[in-house]
């Protein structure tokens, strides 16, 4: 495990029972950085985040945000480790990245959630078309394996964790802090591999709140799991846009909470 993932933090463990047992220890506790992010020389905002793979994270965002589409309307992009910087030159200036210059927010994409996201726009968005279907044993496999590949999260307890598969493997795994930003990366990952996303899966331990649904949206991802609970709104957008969500995948139990004719295998079982 990398040490800039966590550091080693002296503590006081308590434990109760007829006498509190206290001990001092060396405890993992998960790094948290400010990363912000420059588009064409301006500065457009600051995500608090796990400090891996920061370049991903900062394309996964301005792709989340619509800001770039395509990995060929990036013209170069250069990381500052020390500054905690990412700067982007984009090939064309991008006329939403200028209207949201000045609006700088800090977040670690939990709680408030997507620093520019406009739920208004995502209700007139195009429904998804696709017809993927997936097995109920094969959903819960992949939040086993989402599960054991949890390593930071083991350590620290202090992470999220957000995974792409396809119908034989988890292609691209990451931790975060921010649930938003785990998937981001991901987001960021596909954009620079140009992979095709309509036909694969996200899974996810974070809860599922809109902006979570729409990032999956603007992927065509079409099935999105969960080891926690959904909102009403991500329920809702899932319904309009044709997206299934499965959430509470724990153990040998999911729910389907939207479109559940693509998850097989249940049907007629009591």
């Amino acid at each position: 495990m990398s040490q800039d993932k966590y550091i080693l933090h002296t503590i006081t463990r308590v434990r109760s029972g007829e006498e509190y047992l206290v001990e001092e220890l060396e405890d993992r506790v998960t790094v948290e950085k400010p990363i912000t992010i420059y588009v064409n020389g301006s500065e457009l905002v600051t995500l608090l985040c796990t400090p891996e793979k920061i370049d991903r994270l900062a394309l996964g965002f301005l792709r989340s945000e619509g800001i770039l589409t395509a990995a060929d309307q990036i013209e170069s992009i250069r990381v500052k480790d020390e500054e905690g910087l990412v700067e982007v030159e984009l090939k064309e200036k991008s006329g939403l990245a200028e209207n949201l210059y000045g609006k700088r927010t800090v977040t670690s994409g939990c709680g408030k959630g997507t620093v520019f996201f406009n739920v208004l726009d995502s209700l007139r968005s195009k429904p998804l078309s696709g017809k993927m279907e997936v097995h109920a044993d094969r959903i819960l496999q992949l939040m086993e394996e989402l599960q054991k590949k949890a390593q930071l999260f083991k350590d620290t307890g202090g992470v999220h964790s957000a995974a792409l598969a396809d119908e034989e493997k988890i292609l691209y795994f990451y931790e975060d802090i921010g649930r938003h930003n785990a998937i981001d990366k991901i987001v960021g990952e596909c954009l620079l591999d140009g992979i095709k996303t309509d036909d694969k899966v996200i899974i996810t331990s974070g809860r599922l709140s809109s902006e979570i649904l729409l990032k999956a949206a603007k992927l065509q991802i079409q099935l999105i799991i969960s080891r926690a609970a959904p909102t009403s709104l991500c329920i809702e957008l899932a319904e309009s846009l044709n997206i299934t969500l499965v959430g509470f995948v724990r153990g040998r139990r999911l729910n389907i909470y939207s479109h559940r004719w693509r998850v097989k295998g249940w049907q007629g079982k009591s």
